[in-house]
């Protein structure tokens, strides 16, 4: 059987401002309907991707900006790094773990590095490895994503 992850809500504050940030981070508009002054729903997709997010009213009881850890998988990190701060998104700079070590704990919409020897250091992975060069950035309300560097995915993926 194959599942696929297809929507994650979020939780915002302001339906408007945060239909406007993704729009202008080039996320497709796919819906924008509201049953009633209680019940809305906006729905966008980013560039290239199979799977999407919805915000609104009425859809979630989680408070805005607590999800952390959305991860868009990039092709090339300085590439889209540039795109979205060209589009005006405060995006950090690249960086990569120290010890090659991947794992990254998420709070506050930014990175932090809870293993033992990890520490974040400046710019792409020195080997230019898959899965080891970040950037990240957070939405209005501080929902917290991540870029990261994929040229080649790993098998099965």
């Amino acid at each position: 059987m194959n599942l696929k992850l297809e929507l994650i809500i979020l939780p915002v504050s302001d339906v408007d401002r945060a239909k406007a940030f993704y729009e202008q981070a080039g996320f497709r508009l796919d819906l924008d309907k509201a049953a009633n002054e209680q019940w809305r729903a906006v729905h966008l997709t980013p560039p290239g991707s199979e799977a999407s997010i919805m915000f609104g009213q009425g859809l979630t009881t989680a408070a805005p900006g607590s999800v952390q850890g959305l991860y868009l998988v990039v092709p090339d990190i300085e590439q889209a790094r540039a795109d979205l701060v060209g589009r005006g998104i405060a995006v950090s700079e690249v960086f990569h773990d120290a010890n090659a070590l991947v794992y990254h704990g998420h709070h506050g919409g930014d990175i932090t590095h809870d293993g033992p020897g990890q520490g974040r250091v400046a710019g792409v992975h020195p080997d230019g490895a898959d899965y080891g060069s970040f950037a990240t950035f957070s939405d209005p309300d501080g929902n917290g994503w991540v870029l990261q560097e994929v040229k080649k995915r790993a098998p099965g993926r």
